[in-house]
């Protein structure tokens, strides 16, 4: 399971990639994302147009999975977007790109193995996004409202069922495929949860 990831794209190369981008994040920092921090995404703003925003990594847990202190650690990977759990966030209003430019599994030694592309371009992991969202993720700071963000996983390609042979992301590399996930139906847009053809990443640390 990912659960960390590198994010260097700039502010902007993201703004020429998009023309209908409005630019909320302030400043972007390049770094890694670890779970329930506070990452870049595009999702959808006013109109038609996209915001470029920073939202908290982790969507909200099934109650089920909720600790005794009604904290909820967050979701950072959707696989099964057959559960009633998923199916609400699943429409185009929900969908957001997430910058990334690596990714990491963690190897037989438990060390995080990255892995990139082989050819250069900018990529996005399909996402899905909610807005305003009570929870407690932190025991101590009590209830806290939120944007968060979670992506889709698939079945792992070759290079990385080597490390992870269980998933891996959901990656997007195409101006068609950015457009089809934020706009069509999910009938259309299920299709984009497969893996990068083998051969397609490289791996670091191995």
């Amino acid at each position: 399971m990912c659960n960390l990831y590198h994010s260097s794209t700039p502010q902007e190369l993201m703004r020429r990639l998009f023309s209908r981008l409005s630019d909320r994040a302030v400043n972007l920092e390049p770094g890694d994302i670890y779970p329930d921090r506070l990452a870049p995404i595009i999702r959808h703003g006013e109109g038609e147009g996209w915001d470029l925003v920073k939202a908290r990594w982790g969507m909200p847990s099934p109650p089920q999975f909720h600790s005794k202190s009604g904290r909820d650690s967050g979701v950072t990977n959707i696989r099964n977007v057959a559960s009633p759990h998923w199916r609400r966030w699943l429409g185009p209003e929900h969908r957001c790109l997430v910058s990334v430019d690596r990714f990491s599994e963690p190897g037989a030694d438990k060390r995080p193995v990255w892995f990139a592309p082989v050819n250069d371009g900018p990529m996005f992991f399909a996402g899905i996004e909610t807005r305003g969202w009570t929870s407690i993720r932190k025991v101590k700071d009590g209830e806290t409202t939120d944007d968060l963000f979670g992506f889709l996983t698939c079945q792992p390609n070759v290079e990385v069922g080597v490390i992870h042979p269980k998933a891996m992301p959901v990656i997007l590399r195409t101006p068609g495929e950015w457009e089809a996930w934020m706009y069509a139906p999910w009938e259309i847009a299920k299709h984009l949860q497969r893996p990068l053809p083998d051969g397609a990443l490289q791996l670091e640390g191995v």
